[in-house]
């Protein structure tokens, strides 16, 4: 249902998913920003009292930080992520979200246990030089008779660029499906964000049963005096 309503609403609910996650984002930094008086007292005195936060203020901000990234991850993929299936030829070139790709063509290898049909596929830069090289692979098992496909996966910032071979015509052209997932690696991290916050908080004293506090030793005590 939540898929369904960002794909036909996608204008809308990209608004408010990206709203939505700045919101969470800036609402956890200027959590830790006014707990520790930032623009109201003295910068000496805010890092003393940045450093003196408990765990859980701080953990609490990276769980609703890391959530912010995970919807700004999930908006971006599912609004902004664009598609495309065509039959290319070697030395034809595709372009996709504003990422120039030149199909170098199939040629076959060999594995342990396999056969495949590899495609080299070059990512032009803005002056038609190759910054990357993607491989995409049809892979052969004769003995299980199965057929499965490696697709090639580019990460650029945090976005990344998928694509896969499919049957090869008999012109020669091969059918190439390609994916711009736009923010997509932000699901993770954002995951990976939540995840320490959640281990920050649980590294805080006093939300730990049972955890014994240290007992300071006043300044006048006099040690009791062995007995004979």
């Amino acid at each position: 249902l939540v898929t369904a309503l960002f794909i036909d609403g996608a204008s809308v609910f990209a608004a408010l998913g990206v709203g939505l996650a700045f919101w969470l984002i800036c609402g956890a930094l200027t959590d830790i920003a006014v707990k520790s008086g930032f623009g109201t007292v003295a910068p000496g005195v805010m890092l003393r009292r940045f450093a003196g936060l408990p765990r859980s203020v701080f953990g609490t901000a990276l769980a609703h930080l890391g959530l912010g990234l995970t919807t700004l991850g999930i908006v971006g993929t599912l609004c902004f992520g664009t598609e495309k299936i065509l039959s290319m030829h070697a030395g034809e070139t595709v372009q996709l979200s504003g990422h120039v790709l030149r199909f170098e063509g199939p040629y076959p290898a060999q594995g342990p246990n396999y056969s495949e049909d590899r495609g080299r596929f070059a990512l032009l830069g803005a002056d038609g030089s190759t910054t990357a090289v993607i491989t995409s692979a049809k892979r052969s098992y004769p003995v299980r008779q199965m057929t499965t496909t490696e697709s090639g996966i580019k990460t650029i910032g945090f976005s990344q660029l998928y694509l896969s071979l499919g049957d090869e015509g008999t012109d020669g052209s091969v059918v190439v499906r390609l994916w711009w997932k736009p923010l997509v690696t932000l699901i993770w991290g954002g995951g990976l964000v939540m995840m320490a916050g959640a281990a920050m908080s649980l590294m805080d004293r006093r939300l730990r049963v049972g955890a014994p506090s240290r007992r300071r030793k006043s300044a006048g005590a006099v040690p009791s005096a062995s007995l004979l």
